[in-house]
């Protein structure tokens, strides 16, 4: 197998974060090339909703998916009897302070398909010139040269990246994967569409005594509904727990297949293994919970590159930490809360009682 010429970054996956990161290279000057077997565009299994500030990073990039707006999250029992929403609130900086405020001023969320989103990220990063690469990429190695490229296959670089999801086989190679959750703790995500206008601006939340189930408009005429469940049942005896959400979706025509990811929790040792470092769902995830996966994987994607950039990829690692924090503990948290019965089946009640918690955590959520 005939050597290509080498590149600045190979990375090992094209979803969302291998493109992204892609971008973020190229922006800076990098050479690129992107390595997955799977035609373009890809799907997945998620909630598809864009939070505000992910949807801020994509415009950074230049990258503009269609899709449909949302203003907030709605959280609301199983029978929707009980319901507590807040709206997103575009965040300010004061100029005697660095503290971060909140105006009254609504910002947005997107609903993207996640096909749409996987179409728009190829498009950018072929325009910036990214080579896209249909091949399986092997386990990386020290290249027998010397310590300054990563070998992979037939490809050479200065740097190795692995975006390639949540069972990454890159973190797998190279042993950096952590303990696993107990068993109880296992949480899997199911999604399908419906050929149904939405009936709201905001995501809509709903809480079984199990389950959760995500509604997300993505379309004027389409909404996606994700279930978050301990897996063992199919996605209509999941969907069966939520009644008023089944009564909203009667006679609506599923316009996708239903697609599972899971488990969901994934522990990592470390995100950087010399010139091989970690991005995105393989470098580490806690849930689906709080809809921030995304917004996550591209702030990570920029401090990865930047550190890059300094030929500094050791200090990746606290920059990862230090991006991740708020996520891996409002969402660790918000999962310790829903595994415990007496406190699941009081989080709705309680977010309906307390607006003002309830906005501050969706202000910290976008």
């Amino acid at each position: 197998m005939s050597r290509v010429a080498p590149v600045d970054v190979l990375i090992a996956g094209g979803g969302p974060i291998g493109l992204a990161t892609a971008v973020e290279a190229a922006l800076a000057g990098l050479s690129v090339r992107v390595l997955e077997p799977r035609p373009a565009p890809i799907d997945k299994a998620c909630g598809e909703g864009l939070m505000p500030t992910a949807r801020t990073a994509l415009a950074r990039l230049g990258v503009h998916p269609r899709g449909r707006e949302f203003a907030g999250i709605r959280y609301l029992n199983a029978a929707g009897t009980r319901r507590a929403e807040a709206r997103f609130r575009a965040p300010t900086r004061t100029p005697r302070t660095t503290r971060t405020a909140r105006t009254a001023e609504t910002w947005h969320g997107l609903g993207v398909r996640r096909l749409e989103l996987s179409s728009a990220l190829t498009a950018r990063a072929v325009e910036l010139g990214v080579e896209l690469v249909a091949e399986l990429a092997p386990p990386p190695r020290p290249d027998a040269g010397g310590g300054d490229v990563v070998q992979v296959g037939r490809h050479r670089a200065r740097w190795y990246i692995g975006a390639d999801g949540l069972h990454s086989p890159t973190r797998e190679a190279l042993g950096l994967n952590g303990p696993g959750p107990r068993r109880e703790r296992r949480r899997y995500g199911l999604r399908q569409h419906y050929r149904l206008a939405p009936w709201s601006d905001l995501v809509e939340v709903y809480w079984s005594p199990h389950a959760e189930a995500y509604v997300t408009p993505v379309a004027d005429d389409l909404v996606g509904v994700a279930v978050l469940c301990p897996g063992g049942g199919s996605y209509a005896s999941w969907l069966a727990e939520f009644p008023a959400l089944r009564d909203r979706l009667d006679g609506a025509a599923p316009a996708s297949a239903v697609r599972g990811a899971g488990p969901l929790r994934q522990n990592v040792i470390r995100r950087v293994d010399g010139r091989t470092l970690l991005v995105g769902d393989a470098a580490g995830y806690v849930d689906a919970l709080t809809g921030e996966g995304l917004a996550m994987g591209l702030r990570s994607a920029h401090e990865l590159i930047a550190c890059l950039l300094a030929d500094r990829p050791q200090d990746y690692e606290a920059a990862w930490r230090r991006t991740t924090r708020r996520y891996r503990w409002l969402t660790g948290g918000l999962v310790a809360v829903a595994a415990r019965p007496p406190l699941r089946r009081a989080l709705v009640p309680a977010a309906s009682r307390l607006p003002g918690v309830f906005a501050t955590i969706v202000d910290q959520l976008g």
